[in-house]
């Protein structure tokens, strides 16, 4: 008992000076494969692109592969509206064997720890994916390489910028050979009490495979816009980036000592009185960028304001809220992923 107490500390002091070895102030960013480019202006050479049938009209526009809103159009009173968020980018094939398998290498963007490897292609829409850790500056975020063909790291491995980590591939929904690509991510995280609060609110037939490392815990950033930043201004932090993005609506929810965002972002917390409640706001795709104290009251998650539009505000809150943004209120789908915030309460 005592040697195995003994073996317990000795790891944790181990993986305590792996984690503050890599852990650093600045985000130096590599590109996860040979394609780049993206710095050289030509969206077509780096993005993979999707296929579209909108209205009988099949196109395979390059554009569907960035961040962003650029999946799914639809007809509004205010002209076309793209409603379906994509939370990376997707990087195109550069290297094919002489059957058009792909063979490009994918690297690490940076130094950090693989927390999650997914080897089962069913499991997940990524198909086969890997998630590292990256310690800036105190906070986690979590880089994401999906639909990966060959994975040659483990859970608990520490890596550095630049070193290989796997092959690309076409593993998950919806992706043939030809479109072989690697979908890269960026990410926060929402809460480690990730798996109750599934177990609780989706269905028990499609089981939670990956713990907290699932893609709805995981809340992505713009990596693109971000890549492009850093080659101007290599000291910029990810606060400073997320400073820049738009807010479009704002949430109140309970005062919660379950609240984790403010213990894994405190630069997004501003005001330190004491608060009844707290109100985050968020960009369009539901990535929060700050958090206030409030003196309102309140029991459950509720819409505190969405951007001024004609559209409805589910189009401005990616289904957070329905109804005119001035008198908007939480979907069922955003009350439950809302609640995520603060689960267990």
């Amino acid at each position: 008992m005592r040697w195995s107490l003994l073996t317990l500390i000795a790891a944790f002091a181990f993986h305590s000076a792996a984690i503050a070895q890599n852990e650093t102030a600045t985000v130096d960013l590599a590109l996860p494969t040979d394609n780049d480019a993206i710095f050289h202006g030509d969206g077509p050479d780096f993005y993979q692109y999707i296929e579209r049938d909108y209205h009988g009209e099949k196109t395979t526009p390059w554009e569907g592969g960035q961040y962003g809103f650029v999946r799914d159009p639809e007809e509004t009173n205010s002209g076309i509206v793209y409603t379906r968020f994509h939370e990376g980018i997707d990087i195109r094939c550069l290297h094919r064997d002489e059957n058009g398998e792909p063979l490009d290498e994918v690297r690490a963007i940076s130094d950090g720890k693989v927390v999650y490897t997914n080897s089962v292609p069913g499991y997940s829409n990524y198909g086969k994916y890997i998630v590292i850790e990256h310690r800036w500056d105190g906070s986690p975020y979590f880089s994401l390489y999906g639909h990966l063909n060959k994975i040659d790291v483990r859970r608990g491995d520490i890596v550095h910028r630049g070193q290989h980590l796997a092959v690309m591939g076409y593993t998950g929904v919806g992706i043939t050979r030809e479109r072989a690509h690697l979908h890269l991510e960026l990410n926060l995280m929402l809460n480690h009490n990730f798996q109750e609060w599934y177990d609780s609110f989706l269905h028990q037939n499609d089981p939670n495979h990956h713990g907290i490392y699932s893609g709805i815990n995981l809340v992505g950033l713009n990596i693109a816009r971000l890549y492009l930043e850093l080659r101007e201004k290599p000291s910029l932090t990810v606060p400073q980036f997320l400073g820049e993005e738009e807010i479009f609506y704002k949430v109140a929810i309970p005062k919660s000592r379950h609240f984790e965002l403010p213990t894994l972002y405190p630069w997004m917390v501003s005001g330190t009185e004491e608060a009844r409640s707290w109100v985050v706001s968020f960009a369009r795709s539901g990535l929060p960028l700050r958090i206030e104290p409030s003196d309102r009251k309140v029991k459950q998650p509720e819409i505190v304001s969405v951007k001024p539009s004609r559209l409805n505000a589910s189009y401005l809150t990616n289904g957070i809220a329905t109804g005119p943004t001035n008198h908007a209120h939480l979907t069922e789908h955003g009350q439950q992923l809302l609640q995520l915030l603060i689960f267990p309460d």
